[in-house]
């Protein structure tokens, strides 16, 4: 006679504070942690890419989709971090798992990831209505190579300005509810609103930590494409950034996902722990 599964239980998560300073560690894990599964982590990166590619070519509804995507490629990848310090490579099952645990879990990162996309269109809309069409036209010029004559002018417009504080602004306040809801429903088996609540108290909270973060994340980025800039100037290769880039660009975007992990367990303590979840700096 068979038995249903046993229910899985959700772990115990406490809110705590960090010091500022753990915004580069943050950073710092990792690096570490690409350092011990570089082609499986790239590897994943590459898979949701290629998954993207497809996604969009589908009519209609291929933009929502993606963005629906977003939370669990967030969430993926925390689950392969997890992985990574077990010693075990993770592979693209880490992206269905989250769907596999039980259905109330289930539908929850579905409704989640529908209000993320919802939320994200409503933010697209209201930045177009604002900067009048300047941001995709900027876009246009970008992408057919124009003069950069075009394009400094293109910039100067003030539409675009207040378009691009709009999009970047609600961008960031969107992301702060959504930062840690995925892992919250996921392994702390809470509801859609209050993991949205419990994710915003966390990054509240540590708020501190979060800006040094993204400080530095942005310095790296700068810095990285000046220094790749200049390199390829000082050899008289030009033709060879894009080439550059694109790895570059892999490699980060990698390294950033693989770091959302320990923004988690740093913001919310796991009870009972079997094992230390993240290494001593």
């Amino acid at each position: 006679m068979n038995q249903d599964p046993p229910p899985v239980k959700p772990m115990v998560l406490r809110l705590q504070t960090v010091p500022a300073r753990h915004g580069m560690q943050w950073i710092r894990h990792g690096f570490k942690i690409f350092k011990r599964k570089p082609i499986a982590l790239s590897g994943l990166f590459s898979v949701f890419l290629f998954a993207a590619f497809v996604i969009l070519m589908l009519p209609a509804a291929g933009v929502m989709l993606l963005l629906m995507a977003l939370p669990m490629l967030s969430l993926g990848f925390m689950l392969a971090t997890h992985l990574v310090l077990q010693n075990l490579t993770p592979t693209a099952a880490v992206f269905l798992l989250p769907f596999k645990l039980t259905p109330e879990r289930r539908n929850a990162q579905l409704l989640l990831c529908a209000c993320y996309a919802l939320a994200t269109v409503a933010i697209s809309w209201l930045s177009e209505s604002i900067d009048g069409g300047s941001f995709e036209n900027l876009q246009k010029l970008a992408a057919e190579g124009a003069a950069p004559e075009q394009i400094a002018e293109a910039l100067t417009d003030p539409q675009l300005f207040w378009g691009a504080v709009t999009r970047f602004g609600l961008a960031a306040l969107l992301s702060i509810p959504f930062w840690h809801a995925p892992a919250l429903i996921h392994w702390g088996g809470q509801g859609l609103l209050q993991a949205l609540f419990s994710s915003t108290m966390g990054v509240w909270r540590n708020r501190a930590a979060f800006t040094v973060n993204a400080l530095l994340w942005a310095a790296l980025v700068i810095g990285l494409s000046l220094g790749a800039s200049l390199l390829v100037a000082a050899l008289g290769m030009g033709q060879l950034l894009p080439m550059l880039a694109m790895p570059l660009g892999l490699l980060l975007s990698t390294v950033f996902y693989a770091s959302l992990y320990f923004t988690f367990v740093d913001c919310f303590v796991f009870g009972a722990p079997t094992e230390p979840l993240i290494e001593k700096a």
